[in-house]
């Protein structure tokens, strides 16, 4: 050991933290967890930014969440380790890091120092090292460590004074942390590892020697060293090949310890004062500023101009005293300056805001609730914000104990109403679907929704996540209070009302305040982009739709639906008695690890697959397969089937139905799916298995009011016409154009027979391949869905592109076309972003070229879809019908229908359906009605 780590400290005896970021751990994460961003966007031959940005990210939010005294971010330099000398073959097997990723390394080093903080690249050791020996270092100080990184080796450092924890993971790697997850203490990780083996490092261990054993091993003998002197005693394989490997263990070891010792005095000349890694308020506003210009990150840009402060500076520093993770001081954790925010208690204070707003061009609100329910909600506070910085809020129904008088909630909402109902007041919010629903709890409209902060992030940045907190952080630099902050988590978790006013008011007032402020960044890009703005626009008007739909909600036969409930249980229950009986033996038809036993141990059933851990799965998949040849699968599947429609939906859905109005009013997610389809959820009316009987007598269910009719209206073959539009190819646009069964007619071409002559047979292989081809199957996924050899799957694939060559073109293209954009578009332009499409994983990569040509295609789907409920609406709005839209499943509208206007909805919906868009393949809606859904179906 160096003298550096015995020499003593003249620094204060009180312990601080020294916070370490194993900085090759977090690029190569950022680079892999971000998309292909360039500084100027949609240039592929523009530097690529993505890891940089993701690296201002990680480091941000860490500096946010632990509050440290010291901080260093630690890289691997480049060149050989003592390791390759150890061992040449060290890392051999590693991919070569991707040139994208090289070319953001020494812009990364550049923007972490001006972020404040201090860069080691060591040559001769990895950053392991550096990171072992500060850390030691540390604790010989009497200091406590944290260090982030997701890298399992760093678990060897770990004491009562060092963690680690792995943020992208959500994992804290304490002692007890390290017991729970290996299975060993810290102090016995590098025997643990050196038994097991490093594959991603090329460190052989003992053949054969799995996580298991090796815990085994260390647990019945103490150590690595106590097990190699008595390996004689090791019996069958696991000794045989222990006692093989007894040479090569001291330099697997070797390789697998992370160094404590490093000379680090060339680069951190103070040592053993810790002093030149202390945190200052060191950060190069102007330089960072530059930067960020120059990489193309406005947003952070801009921030810094506005506030002219780091913004992971801005009140920040804790007292030295306070522990690693103490919970956050509530005045100090917003980032912008020069707040203000008002908490109204009276009148005269209220009805100055009253003005405010009035007078405001776009006002952003926010609701405080007594649930997330939005049909049951009631509004316990509300915030308003019409000026960045500056916000106020209304406490209305806050009820603990010595909570101050508040105004009247009724009285309030009522002089609120006249402006939150005009329409020509404009109005902002996060998530204002849910918004609209609460004021409506309390018989209020809400009128002159013009934005949506979700929606513009939705719309401009699909593949992140659109959370307020997430958009403050990533555009504005901001970080705010959560929710659990003010409300506490889990069992602990209060109501709303039971939060203080203070702290109610703080964290409402950011809110508001928030949403404005990323108004203010997002909508400028939004209009600036034609194509986007009409997607964003169109996803405004959904949003009002379908506030509709989940408002109207669909009425539910309880009785039916308890008969179906009692049918399946006896069904059930019949079939475990048969399972048992071809089984031999009873066992528990949940459980998969006795299935694996009836299966494969007991009845020897051929192995198709096994799980990660080795052990043969009984997953869905398998059950399939076997069910082929064997009757005892076949019956698992089908009692798995029927447990689940029962547990889901026969036994729960009349639960969820609404007790005011007897009707279920399900949830669409409006900003999940990045096709830009909907997500319908509580109850999720999306996935009732429709395939078997029981499933579709699961629709029957749902029923119509007595005078009304059910109606339901979906799109024909809507994605094979998008393909025959996106590929303008001739022959398929024809078939659709002449109205022919577009199935038969690919059938007569693949086959080479006249149409009249298509068997049932050969038109079943046609809708697999037209169907498949749009998902990007393979040859070999064809073959095993048809049941046929992989030689004929291709041929057939061929003889389909040899027909229809525009369908062949357009797959082709649009491959270059996303790995030179990083992106694909719908017909409308709506942006899919695709971040593996150029990646050097061919299985991922693979994965996103089919994507790349199947997201359009469902994106336009979801786009039409959308397009359609906002023309119909808008007509029954129009015409004051009584009609009224109740479900959005996939394609498919359903509508609750007056007796009075069956014929007008009969001719009308299909028509405004088939009307929204004019494709080169005609646009083709049907309609059933009936008493049911299932009948209208």
């Amino acid at each position: 050991m160096s003298q550096q780590t015995l020499e003593t400290s003249d620094e204060s005896k009180e312990p601080k933290v020294v916070l370490l970021v194993d900085g090759s751990s977090y690029l190569y994460r950022a680079f892999h967890a971000m998309p292909d961003l360039r500084a100027v966007p949609g240039d592929p031959t523009s530097p690529a930014t993505g890891a940089i940005r993701g690296m201002i990210n990680m480091l941000q939010k860490l500096r946010k969440d632990v509050r440290a005294d010291y901080v260093a971010c630690i890289f691997d330099a480049p060149g050989k380790t003592f390791r390759d000398d150890i061992f040449p073959e060290y890392k051999a097997t590693r991919n070569p890091m991707p040139p994208d990723l090289r070319a953001q390394i020494d812009p990364i080093h550049e923007v972490v120092r001006l972020l404040g903080w201090k860069v080691l690249a060591v040559p001769g050791v990895e950053a392991d090292d550096v990171i072992g020996t500060l850390a030691t270092m540390a604790t010989q100080q009497g200091h406590h460590t944290v260090i982030s990184s997701g890298d399992k080796d760093l678990s060897q450092l770990v004491n009562e004074h060092v963690m680690v924890i792995d943020t992208m993971n959500d994992r804290k790697r304490d002692v007890a942390g390290v017991e729970a997850e290996f299975g060993v203490p810290p102090h016995l990780m590098v025997d643990y590892q050196a038994l097991v083996g490093d594959a991603v490092d090329n460190v052989p261990g003992v053949d054969k020697v799995g996580p298991k054993t090796a815990v085994k091993l260390l647990q019945e003998y103490g150590s690595l060293d106590e097990l190699v002197r008595r390996s004689a005693e090791v019996k069958g394989a696991v000794g045989e090949n222990l006692r093989k490997a007894i040479d090569w263990l001291p330099t697997g070891r070797a390789l697998l310890t992370v160094k404590k010792d490093c000379d680090l005095h060339e680069y951190i000349p103070g040592l053993p004062s810790l002093g030149d890694i202390a945190v200052t308020d060191g950060q190069d506003t102007e330089a960072l500023k530059a930067f960020y210009e120059r990489y193309g990150f406005k947003g952070l840009a801009k921030q810094l101009e506005a506030h002219d402060v780091p913004p992971e500076r801005i009140e920040q520093q804790r007292p030295a005293s306070m522990g690693l993770f103490d919970e956050p001081d509530l005045s100090g954790t917003s980032q912008a300056t020069n707040l203000h925010y008002d908490t109204i208690f009276t009148w005269e204070q209220f009805n100055d805001w009253l003005a405010r707003l009035e007078a405001s061009e776009l006002a952003a609100i926010d609701t405080e609730t007594s649930s997330l329910d939005e049909m049951i909600a009631e509004i316990v506070g509300v915030s308003f914000s019409v000026k960045p910085g500056e916000a106020a809020y209304i406490p209305l129904a806050h009820s603990y104990g010595d909570a101050p008088e508040q105004l009247p909630r009724d009285e309030v909402l009522a002089r609120l109403k006249p402006w939150l109902e005009n329409p020509q007041k404009k109005k902002l919010g996060q998530h204002i679907k849910y918004d609209r629903h609460v004021f409506a709890n309390h018989g209020i409209e809400v009128q002159g929704y013009a934005h949506d902060t979700m929606l513009q992030s939705y719309v401009l940045e699909v593949h992140k996540p659109h959370g307020l907190a997430s958009l403050a952080e990533r555009h504005l630099g901001r970080s705010g209070i959560d929710y659990e902050t003010v409300a506490g988590k889990g069992a602990h978790q209060i109501p709303f009302s039971q939060v203080s006013v203070e702290k109610a008011a703080e964290y409402s007032c950011e809110d508001s305040d928030q949403t404005l402020d990323v108004h203010r960044v997002l909508w400028p890009r939004v209009q600036a982009d034609s194509k986007l703005a009409f997607i964003y626009d169109l996803e405004i008007k959904s949003s009002e739709a379908l506030y509709r739909v989940e408002r109207n909600g669909v009425l539910i036969d309880a009785p039916m639906l308890a008969r179906q409930s009692g049918e399946l249980g006896q069904r059930i229950l019949a079939l475990e008695k048969e399972a048992h009986e071809l089984a031999g033996q009873p066992f528990n038809l949940g459980s998969p690890k006795q299935i694996g036993e009836i299966l494969f141990t007991k009845l020897g059933l051929p192995v198709v697959k096994k799980t990660p851990s080795g052990v043969p799965s009984t997953d869905e998949e398998v059950l399939e397969k076997l069910a082929e040849d064997y009757p005892l699968p076949a019956k698992l599947l089908e009692h798995r089937g029927l447990s689940k429609l029962k547990g889901t939906y026969t036994d729960k859905l009349a639960q969820l139905a609404n007790p005011r109005t007897g009707r279920v009013h399900t949830h669409y997610a409006q900003a999940v799916a990045v096709t830009g389809r909907l997500s319908s959820n509580d109850p999720n009316l999306q996935n009732i298995p429709v395939k078997t009987a029981e499933g579709r007598r699961v629709r029957e269910a749902f029923v119509a009011a007595p005078g009304h009719q059910i109606a339901s209206a979906d799109y024909s073959q809507i994605e094979l016409r998008i393909m025959a539009h996106l590929s303008e190819d001739e022959a398929l646009l024809r078939a659709f154009r002449e109205g022919m069964d577009v199935h038969r007619a690919t059938a007569a071409e693949v086959f080479n027979v006249a149409p009249s002559e298509v068997s049932s047979e050969q038109r079943r292989y046609a809708k697999v391949i037209n169907f498949g081809l749009i998902y990007g199957m393979s040859s070999f996924g064809l073959a095993r869905n048809l049941g046929i050899d992989n030689t004929a799957a291709k041929n057939y694939i061929q003889r389909y592109f040899e027909r229809y060559p525009g369908v062949k073109n357009y797959m082709d293209e649009t491959r270059m076309t996303a790995k030179s954009r990083g992106y694909v578009e719908t017909v409308f332009g709506r942006r899919l972003y695709l971040p593996e499409i150029n990646s050097p994983n061919g299985p991922r990569r693979g994965s996103a070229e089919r994507q790349a040509i199947n997201a359009p295609m469902q994106g336009t789907a979801a786009d039409l879809i959308k397009l359609s409920m906002v023309a119909v609406q808008d007509v029954l709005d129009a015409q004051k019908r009584g009609t009224k839209m109740i479900m959005q499943v996939h394609d498919e509208l359903v509508f609750e229908v007056p007796d009075a206007e069956v014929e007008w909805v009969r001719t009308e919906i299909p028509r405004l359906m088939a009307s929204v868009a004019e494709l080169r393949a005609p646009l083709l809606a049907e309609i059933g009605i009936g008493a049911n859904w299932e009948v209208a179906h």
